[in-house]
């Protein structure tokens, strides 16, 4: 078994005053893609903000476990340079360009000089699909929505993070765009081995790059499954399988 990064242990959700999920416990592992579905309002992308620190748990705990160390996610040393995080609206700070969005991290936790961080940040840049010279020049307003996704992922990976989180990456896009985006997910993971936690509910992306999946019951207000995609779409709990398969047969209708 993989070296687990992160564990989360009996941690509960709230919005709103609100208990969206309570009992969560599961472990992320080095070089996996641990996918986090469930139904619309299950609490996927607050699970997120509680996992990098940006939310503070009222129950539970999350804990960084890499390398033999345990460090609280929300406690004084947090692991801000081991997590790499792209939001779902590309969070780029409109006032910079692509290239000093991309370039933030490195002068904020690294001591590079000016040519060093350009290196690091036009070979992410181009990692992340964005090749071409003058995007780095660019502002993030004349880029199409899948580029700004690229950019965004290209900050978050411009630390070399063993772990990468990215919430609804393909929301917005269109199907070609978006399975650009899973080759690129899929690259990530195999050629540098960063281990990566989406959220996301678009059936085909998790199918086509998830190791494993963790459902978010929306009723049961907990987590009801946790494994590869394909087995609990074929053997996991009704509630899972349903959820799996019908969506699966709306993206084919919605296609037609």
């Amino acid at each position: 078994m993989n070296e687990v990064l992160m564990h989360v242990e009996n941690l509960s959700l709230h919005a709103g005053g609100r208990e969206l999920q309570h009992g969560l416990t599961f472990d992320v592992r080095a070089g996996e893609v641990l996918a986090i579905c469930g139904a619309s309002g299950c609490g996927k992308s607050t699970l997120l903000r509680h996992m990098i620190g940006l939310q503070l748990p009222k129950v539970g705990q999350v804990t960084w476990t890499a390398g033999g160390t345990s460090r609280d996610v929300h406690g004084d040393d947090p692991p801000r340079r081991e997590i790499g995080v792209a939001f779902q609206a590309g969070a780029l700070w409109s006032s910079m360009t692509v290239g000093e969005n991309v370039m933030l991290p490195l002068e904020l936790y690294t001591e590079l000089d000016a040519a060093g961080r350009e290196q690091q940040a036009r070979f992410k840049l181009a990692l992340a699909g964005l090749p071409d010279p003058a995007t780095f020049d660019a502002e993030p307003a004349q880029l199409s929505g899948g580029m700004r996704k690229r950019a965004a992922i290209a900050r978050a990976l411009v630390l070399d993070p063993p772990l990468l989180c990215l919430d609804e990456p393909s929301a917005g896009l269109d199907p070609l765009t978006s399975a650009r985006l899973d080759d690129l997910i899929k690259r990530l993971k195999g050629d540098l081995g960063t281990a990566i936690v989406l959220v996301t509910h678009e059936l085909d992306s998790l199918f086509a790059v998830a190791d494993r999946l963790l459902f978010l019951d929306v009723e049961a207000h907990t987590a009801t499954a946790l494994g590869p995609p394909a087995e609990l779409r074929d053997h996991g709990p009704d509630a899972v399988r349903e959820f799996l398969t019908r969506g699966q047969y709306e993206a084919v209708r919605e296609a037609a």
